[in-house]
């Protein structure tokens, strides 16, 4: 199998050209290839296909194979990847994925692809369009009770995927390796959930670190950058509707605009780490 590691803000994916060409239970691939010391190491697995909607589809699988509807540090790369390849010479064109059609504007430095900005929609908040099971008809700085006399106030937010932002004094300090799985699995939460832990640098700055659902925790995360803006200007924490939030990450820093239409527009890196093959063996393909 040809592939190209890829990363956004060190969200790192295996890309696979199947434009011509379908990869053959990509579940169990990307749990194979993602292994970081028998495989190529990643945070899963992102295939680049045809589509009748839009200009390319994409679909993702996480790294313990369960299929993802949205990522947007791996969407900003398979803009990279098909401009980059020649599969296309536009600089907008659309991305077909499984929480809809998203609009990619590239910026390109020496030809190639050097940044993208993505236009991921409107965020739900309802709580059962998220999902979430609660008596709140949104949950927005509500405390959620993970553990016995543990309670993380957030709030639940959508885009394409779950996700709970919830703001600490020190995201650096914290057990992710503990915490996380207790909100991943909450039974609140019945398709789990993305969490994302939020410290305020400024009032146009935040950090924040994520813990992701089928992957652990991952150095970024665009859909949760995202959610995290949302979480931010809704409880006036930092950001302005229609400004830039540089949201930091463990692995870079990314840009998000909450508009005042409600649009979220996420803009950061793209980089190629290395093309290469990898032989798939049998028993993988055929479970």
């Amino acid at each position: 199998m040809e592939f190209s590691k890829m990363h956004g803000c060190g969200n790192d994916y295996v890309y696979v050209n199947c434009m011509e060409k379908e990869v053959p239970n990509p579940g169990a691939v990307s749990e194979y290839v993602s292994h970081r010391r028998f495989g190529i190491g990643s945070d899963g697995l992102i295939l680049i296909m045809p589509s009748d909607k839009a200009d390319f589809r994409m679909r993702m699988f996480n790294a313990d194979a369960s299929e993802g509807k949205m990522c947007g540090n791996g969407i900003r790369c398979v803009a990279k990847y098909v401009y980059d390849k020649g599969l296309t010479d536009k600089t907008t064109f659309t991305i077909e994925t499984l929480s809809g059609i998203k609009t990619i504007d590239v910026t390109l430095k020496d030809g190639k692809v050097a940044e993208a900005s993505v236009d991921m929609g409107k965020p739900v908040l309802k709580c059962t369009d998220i999902p979430m099971i609660s008596d709140h008809f949104v949950f927005v700085d509500q405390g959620l009770v993970i553990a016995e006399d543990v309670v993380y106030n957030g709030t639940a937010v959508s885009m394409g995927n779950p996700h709970f932002v919830t703001f600490v004094d020190d995201v650096d300090s914290l057990d992710l390796e503990k915490l996380g799985p207790l909100f991943e699995h909450h039974k609140l939460f019945p398709e789990g959930v993305n969490t994302e832990f939020v410290q305020v640098i400024d009032k146009n700055t935040v950090k924040f670190r994520v813990w992701e659902r089928g992957s652990g925790e991952t150095w970024a995360c665009g859909t949760g950058a995202c959610a995290v803006a949302v979480a931010c200007v809704t409880l006036n924490n930092a950001g302005k509707r229609d400004e830039e939030l540089k949201v930091i990450a463990k692995g870079g820093e990314l840009k998000v605009t909450y508009r005042k239409d409600d649009s979220v527009i996420l803009k950061g890196p793209a980089t190629l780490v290395f093309d290469g093959v990898i032989d798939i063996p049998d028993e993988i393909v055929s479970k």
